[in-house]
């Protein structure tokens, strides 16, 4: 790909997530274009569709989230790294409600093995917490980012998310 095309394609992406976090998953595309300074053909030419771009949109964030699950674990203490990654892992459930929909309707053959990054990044983040005697030790990934999804679809905001996240992590320590 052409360093202008690429250049494109990476700004739709960082535009279409800002647009898609303010409106959904049925954000305009045009607007998306327009704020990043493309046509709607230079859209369509990268994303044929609006699925495709969804996907995009959401598989980037996985792997941001994944990211940073790494830059946290060489960063901060264990107990500080996996209570901030579940910080962002919740806020990544909360704006990216309507993007889950996107995985269900993806093409055959997609590699959008988004469960199993998750898994991979908390992992290693649990154990070093588990190591440290932070967490219980009979704790799994699993748990923990089933138990933060929950949170995110059973709170009424932000605000009581993350309080609610902060008291159930209280409950894992060791």
């Amino acid at each position: 790909m052409r360093v202008d095309a690429r250049r494109n394609r990476d700004r739709l992406v960082a535009v279409a997530t800002a647009v898609i976090a303010e409106h959904g998953p049925a954000a305009s595309l045009n607007e998306i274009a327009q704020r990043a300074g493309v046509g709607a053909g230079t859209l369509y030419r990268h994303f044929p569709t609006r699925e495709s771009l969804l996907l995009e949109v959401f598989t980037t964030r996985i792997e941001t989230l994944c990211e940073r699950a790494r830059e946290l674990a060489q960063s901060r203490s264990p107990g500080d790294a996996l209570t901030a990654w579940l910080e962002a892992f919740l806020q990544h459930c909360l704006t990216d409600r309507g993007l889950a929909e996107t995985i269900m309707k993806a093409p055959p053959g997609a590699d959008l093995d988004c469960a199993a990054k998750l898994h991979t990044a908390g992992a290693d983040l649990v154990a070093r917490a588990q190591q440290a005697g932070v967490v219980r030790t009979g704790l799994e990934v699993e748990d923990i980012l089933q138990l933060t999804i929950g949170i995110a679809l059973a709170a009424d905001g932000p605000g009581r998310a993350k309080r609610l996240l902060s008291f159930a992590f209280d409950g894992l320590r060791a």
